[in-house]
C-alpha cells in the first residue's frame, strides 16, 4: 500500500476518511501476490477500506481513462483488470507498465463475483444515478450510503425483471442489501418510496400488485 493510502486516518467507523487516489486503486492490483488474477470492487474495498460506492467510482474513473478493463461476469458482477497490450503494440500510461499476462477474453471468466452487485449504480445512466442521489431514504454517513445502495440494487432488479412483486424484492435484493434494517418490511417502507421515483419505474396502484420498468 502506498503512503498516502497508510497516512489516511479512520473515521468512527473504522473507514479511511479523505481522498483516495486513483494510484492507490491501482497499487491495488500492482500488488496482486497473482498478477493473472483480476479483480473486483469488493476486492478494491477491502483492500483500502473503503465504501463499496468509492471504489466503483475509482474503478470506472480508470476504466474510462484506459488504465483498466472490465466486463460483467453473470448478471450482475463485474471484475476489472489491467490490460496487457497486443504483441509489438505499444502503449502509455499505467497500463502499460503491468506485467499481467492474461488477456480479457482470458480473464473474464476466472475472475470473482462482486456477489450481489455491485456495478449496478454505476450501470446507470446519469439521470438515475442522480435520482438515487437526491432521493429521500432516512439516515446519514455511510448508512445513507448503504441505503442508496439498496435502493439503487432494487432499481437494477427491475430493469432485471420487469414484472416484480415486493415478495421479490425482498427476496432477492433485501437479504443481499440490508442496509441497516432489522426487518424486510421496515427495509421495504423505506426504500419502495424512493423507487416510485426513479425514472422508468411504474409502480402498481395497490399494495402487493406487481411493479413494471418500462425502460429508458
Amino acid at each position: 500500500m502506498d503512503d498516502e493510502s497508510r497516512a489516511r486516518s479512520r473515521n468512527e467507523h473504522g473507514q479511511y476518511v479523505g481522498r483516495i487516489s486513483l494510484d492507490a486503486v491501482l497499487d491495488v492490483f500492482a500488488e496482486r501476490d497473482d498478477v493473472a488474477r483480476p479483480l473486483t470492487a469488493t476486492d478494491v474495498m477491502e483492500a483500502l477500506d473503503c465504501s463499496r460506492r468509492t471504489a466503483h467510482n475509482k474503478l470506472n474513473e480508470l476504466e474510462e481513462r484506459g488504465d483498466l478493463a472490465t466486463r460483467k461476469v453473470g448478471a450482475r458482477s463485474r471484475v476489472f483488470w489491467v490490460p496487457m497490450p497486443a504483441r509489438g503494440e505499444s502503449t502509455s500510461g499505467r497500463a502499460a507498465d503491468s506485467t499481467d499476462p492474461t488477456s480479457p477474453s482470458e480473464t473474464g471468466a476466472s475472475g470473482e463475483a462482486d456477489g450481489p452487485d455491485d456495478s449496478d449504480a454505476l450501470d446507470h445512466p446519469p439521470a438515475v444515478s442522480s435520482a438515487i442521489e437526491r432521493a429521500d431514504l432516512p439516515g446519514s454517513g455511510p448508512m445513507l450510503d448503504a441505503r442508496r445502495e439498496a435502493l439503487s440494487a432494487a432499481y437494477q432488479y427491475l430493469t432485471d425483471h420487469p414484472e416484480a412483486k415486493k415478495a421479490d424484492f425482498l427476496r432477492d435484493v433485501y437479504h443481499d442489501y440490508p442496509a441497516g434494517f432489522e426487518s424486510a418490511e421496515g427495509w421495504w417502507n423505506a426504500i419502495q418510496p424512493a423507487l416510485k421515483q426513479l425514472p422508468g419505474v411504474d409502480p402498481p396502484e395497490e399494495r402487493g400488485h406487481i411493479w413494471h420498468f418500462l425502460g429508458g
